[in-house]
């Protein structure tokens, strides 16, 4: 192979999935891969049904309302034919985040669980830029029909590695914002907020989909030498 530097950043053809590549496109596609919004707003359920009845009757009839809730949610997105490991988890996590709430006495402490999250995963996406292994291609490179070797082809790695900080960026974010909500005892904000992240994310997917798409299809393939 050619080791001229005029070709260092090709991406060779590679077969693309059979989605649009527009950004509405993958926007409905990255939704669809996150439940679609019936999906999204299904999986809300157990924690609005949770503040809504805390709100009316008190911490007791909150965890009333969510052991009514998250069984019927369950048993619907099984019905949606969602995953069973994800229904299990939603499920689970449920109930770890009631037991909280139960342990401490305060609705907020629902919310706990769900407001670390977003430390943890901004954690996990630097750490992956630094090691260059970045997440959005580890996440999404197959998705776009990218070469195994993606890593070697500056476009796509630097595609990938500005989404990822983007992702960094959006954990610090949602994790500042839930963390003022919190110590300012807002379960329903806590809660709006845990919907609002899903699209966003899905967005952020899109973008990414796209970008990586078009570099690959644009890129015309190495030439031997």
């Amino acid at each position: 192979m050619t080791n001229d530097p005029a070709t260092a950043d090709r991406v060779p053809d590679r077969p693309v999935v059979d989605e649009a590549t527009t950004l509405s496109g993958a926007l409905r596609g990255s939704l669809a891969r996150s439940g679609g919004v019936t999906g999204i707003l299904v999986a809300a359920v157990p924690a609005v049904a949770f503040v809504v009845a805390d709100a009316i009757g008190g911490l007791s009839w909150a965890f009333v309302a969510l052991a009514v809730a998250a069984p019927v949610v369950f048993g619907v997105r099984l019905a949606r034919r969602e995953s069973l490991r994800g229904a299990l988890v939603g499920l689970a996590v449920a109930g770890v985040c009631a037991a909280i709430a139960a342990f401490s006495g305060e609705a907020r402490a629902f919310f706990l669980l769900p407001t670390l999250i977003p430390a943890v995963m901004g954690a996990v996406f630097l750490g992956s830029v630094l090691v260059r292994r970045p997440v959005a291609g580890v996440l999404f490179n197959r998705l776009v029909g990218g070469p195994a070797d993606w890593r070697e082809h500056p476009r796509l790695l630097r595609i990938y590695t500005v989404s990822t900080l983007a992702g960094v960026a959006f954990h610090a974010l949602n994790l500042a914002l839930r963390g003022v909500a919190y110590l300012a005892d807002q379960p329903a904000v806590l809660a709006a907020l845990g919907v609002a992240a899903v699209p966003v994310f899905a967005l952020l997917a899109a973008v990414t989909l796209v970008a990586a798409r078009r570099a690959i299809t644009a890129a015309p393939a190495a030439v031997p030498a």
